[in-house]
């Protein structure tokens, strides 16, 4: 017997390790990211969103600090896609991935070294009772302000600012509240990757 599987709900539970295929640049090590968001429910049960905008932030697998998922964008993959398999891994979510919010360059705390960071929004279509990384990281939902506070990356923070204004300008300029419908800014599209149960 032969049954057919989608492969839009298949995830990997084991995250890439390495960095044989990692992307340097003029030296600088390449990591992307994704600032996972969604509108808060209005109350338990209720499929109507009051408007607040919450972000998901993981705790650091190296210290005490809080942050986005973000990790090496690798040599066989796009950087959205390393985007989104980072946020897989690291967060356990999944959703519509929206345009580039911009890049950052930055000396990383641990190493003594610079890298070039590329930040992206994802508005949060599942979120996942098991994922890579779930044993190694915290989630937590939050306001974008409590978030600001926590951050421990200015540069994801810079980030977070633009996610935020590129919502508000969406929302005065009449367009739904939720990126994923709009088409005119990045090209939006729907992320999926292998997840094995």
């Amino acid at each position: 017997m032969v049954a057919l599987v989608s492969q839009d709900n298949v995830v990997a539970l084991v995250s890439r390790t390495g960095r044989e295929l990692q992307r340097y640049r003029k030296g600088r090590r390449q990591v992307v990211g994704c600032i996972p968001y969604r509108y808060k429910m209005e109350e338990q049960g209720s499929m109507e969103a009051s408007g607040e905008l919450e972000v998901l932030v993981i705790s650091s697998q190296k210290g005490k600090g809080m942050l986005f998922p973000k990790g090496g964008w690798e040599l066989d993959e796009s950087q959205k896609e390393a985007a989104v398999r980072e946020t897989i891994e690291e967060a356990g979510v999944r959703g519509i991935v929206g345009g580039k919010l911009g890049k950052w360059s930055f000396k990383s705390k641990t190493h003594d070294t610079f890298y070039e960071g590329y930040m992206f929004p994802l508005l949060v279509q599942e979120q996942l009772e098991l994922w890579p990384e779930q044993n190694f990281r915290q989630r937590i939902w939050m306001s974008v302000d409590e978030a600001r506070e926590v951050c421990q990356h200015w540069w994801m923070k810079e980030a977070l600012d633009r996610l935020v204004n590129r919502l508000r300008a969406n929302k005065k300029l009449g367009l739904e509240k939720q990126e994923g419908s709009l088409k005119n800014n990045g090209g939006l599209e729907m992320e999926t990757l292998m997840i094995c149960k």
